[in-house]
């Protein structure tokens, strides 16, 4: 095989030569995530929270059909303001790059290429995962399959409270995906604290997460990725009771509509930022910010216990 070739910034080459510590992040909440203006304020924000807390952003996505690790701000802002950025899930990568598209990256996308290029610690905001209905559909994110080949830590609010979390889970046990609560034994559910299903493992302290990524990759039995479900204190989830709400109007919109396919999702997030008068989005907002915290102190833990 080939080295992969990526546009791999100074800055995040000059860490990863170095043993820094190095958090990836992906680039569709910038494009695709949150509205405008917003959403190039906010990208800025977490690759701060990430600086704030010691290690090294690495920002991915594609400009004009190169994949470039580690965004700068002029790349940023092209991915946050263009009309005509592609969604580029892993299926994506070597079509956008071929039509010389401007691209950013989702879940699978961005942890497939950050694990190509070295990167151990990925943050993101919620992972996508099983459909409902998915018994008749077949709809699964790429997401999911991506972890099971993907070493990486991954640092997320569970998976959005829109989808089968139980048949997400159960696939993620198939498909030899470690699950562990940060600080709970209770999976997240991005907009609210619970997600409603317990988990097997909990890790209190970044070193912990650490120490269990460093023991997996020593074992080697297994490439599949390391999921760490951070939850927000209750204190700065969604309304439950409004969510609850929410989503069930959702539905019920879905299934009026008949709306199948990678069309539920974005239909699905946008009744719930209407209906929340923005409630949710600042919730998101809050999930990514406290994510990229957290997956910037694993990573650090892990470039200390390397040394």
């Amino acid at each position: 095989m080939p080295e992969p070739i990526f546009d791999i910034s100074d800055e995040v080459r000059a860490a990863l030569a170095a043993g820094a510590p190095v958090v990836a992040l992906e680039s569709t909440i910038i494009s695709h995530g949150l509205p405008r203006p917003d959403n190039l304020r906010v990208a800025r924000e977490i690759e701060q929270a990430v600086r704030d807390h010691g290690a090294v952003p690495a920002t991915i996505g594609m400009v004009e059909g190169r994949l470039r690790v580690g965004l700068d701000d002029a790349a940023l802002t092209r991915l946050a303001t263009s009309d005509d950025v592609h969604k580029l899930s892993i299926r994506d990568l070597a079509v956008a790059t071929a039509k010389g598209a401007d691209g950013a990256t989702t879940v699978a996308g961005t942890g497939a290429v950050a694990a190509a290029a070295g990167i151990a610690v990925f943050a993101t905001g919620g992972l996508g995962g099983v459909h409902r209905e998915a018994n008749h559909t077949f709809d699964e994110s790429a997401d999911l399959s991506t972890l099971a080949s993907t070493p990486i830590v991954v640092v997320c609010a569970g998976v959005k409270s829109i989808l089968d979390v139980g048949a997400t889970l159960e696939r993620l046990e198939t498909l030899g995906v470690g699950v562990v609560g940060y600080g709970t034994e209770r999976f997240a559910g991005f907009f609210v604290t619970d997600g409603g299903h317990d988990l097997d493992w909990r890790l209190d302290t970044p070193e912990e997460v650490a120490a269990a990524w460093h023991a997996q990759r020593r074992l080697g039995v297994s490439r599949a990725a390391l999921v760490v479900s951070n939850p927000l204190p209750e204190a700065e989830q969604l309304d439950r009771e409004l969510h609850d709400k929410v989503l069930a109007e959702g539905l019920a919109i879905v299934e009026r509509d008949q709306v199948t396919g990678k069309d539920v999702t974005p239909v699905l997030l946008d009744h719930f930022h209407r209906a929340t008068d923005g409630a949710s989005l600042a919730t998101n907002v809050r999930v990514i910010l406290a994510n990229a915290a957290l997956a910037a102190r694993i990573a650090v833990a892990a470039a200390s216990e390397r040394t």
